[in-house]
């Protein structure tokens, strides 16, 4: 894009003494006539580019006019090109390192190897995510709505809706958009999502409230859990919801207290400590589960049949 071009051109006249129209041509990836046209329109917008011809000349600003560099701190500039790497993480171009590359040049102190943050927003679905976060993104840029198959826990469905927003939170993506079927505003989660295409149909843009994302909100909380772990299971309750969230028992056994949301996902997460752990509370849940391993017991006990 063309404004992008050039405020890129401008941030290498600013930090270089001197770049030659080929060396641009190439950072760029454009034609040399290219880079002289934009060259123009910078020198149009008020700002002294001078050309040199012949050996040792090139593209340069001015001497004496320079804009103050100092906007940004060394921390803040390293913070802004740590987001800009972490969106090429899931995204299937190298826009994003293009972009850090023209921020970055001339300025060795923010350069990829003395980087401390390194975020990487991708995951075990990064090859199907990466085309969908495209499709969604080019859907928003449009105003093309966009249709898709949607699976939840109450089941599969497909869904219409009109997207305004991508959002990473809680390790995973998210689109908040306008439902066609449910007439209102939701949170859809990329990786429940399934044949994903961007209509023909446009649609007008609303007045969009942003979405609540507070964990008061998505996770309002309700039951009330108690339960006894091994203490080997102390790593994983600190690491899913801190050291504040058990307290050791004279027998060396955890006695963990949280405040859970859904008793589906809490009963699977259970189950994931196997024998290490008994549910004390709720009762009615701790009854549930019980019935959970008496079939899963009879499952066992069966022989396995041959499936053809």
């Amino acid at each position: 894009m063309k404004i992008d071009r050039q405020i890129g051109i401008l941030s290498m006249l600013l930090q270089k003494d001197t770049v030659t129209a080929p060396y641009l041509a190439e950072k760029f990836e454009v034609s040399r006539r290219t880079i002289n046209r934009d060259i123009e329109d910078l020198c149009k917008a008020g700002i002294p580019i001078v050309t040199k011809q012949g050996v040792n000349g090139g593209i340069s600003i001015m001497e004496n006019y320079r804009l103050d560099r100092t906007l940004f701190t060394r921390g803040e500039m390293q913070d802004i090109l740590a987001g800009l790497r972490s969106l090429d993480s899931v995204n299937g171009t190298n826009r994003y390192g293009q972009l850090m590359e023209k921020l970055s040049v001339g300025s060795s102190d923010f350069m990829v190897g003395n980087q401390t943050v390194l975020i990487d927003l991708s995951s075990w679905y990064k090859d199907s995510l990466a085309p969908k976060i495209e499709l969604i993104r080019t859907s928003i840029d449009k105003c093309r709505k966009l249709e898709f198959v949607y699976y939840s826990p109450k089941g599969e469905s497909a869904r219409c809706i009109e997207p305004y927003y991508l959002i990473f939170r809680w390790s995973s993506w998210y689109v908040w958009g306008w439902c066609i079927k449910r007439g209102d505003f939701r949170l859809f989660k990329l990786n429940r999502m399934d044949e994903v295409i961007i209509s023909e149909q446009e649609f007008p843009r609303r007045q969009v409230p942003m979405p609540d994302l507070s964990d008061e909100k998505i996770f309002p909380g309700g039951i009330k859990v108690k339960a006894l772990f091994e203490k080997d299971c102390k790593w994983r309750l600190v690491e899913e919801f801190g050291p504040e969230c058990f307290s050791v028992q004279q027998n060396g056994k955890l006695l963990f207290h949280a405040d859970y949301t859904d008793k589906e996902n809490l009963i699977t997460w259970l189950l994931s400590f196997r024998d290490k752990v008994e549910l004390l509370e709720p009762e009615e849940i701790r009854e549930e589960i019980k019935v959970n391993i008496e079939c899963m017991k009879k499952k066992y006990e069966g022989k396995i049949l041959a499936i053809k």
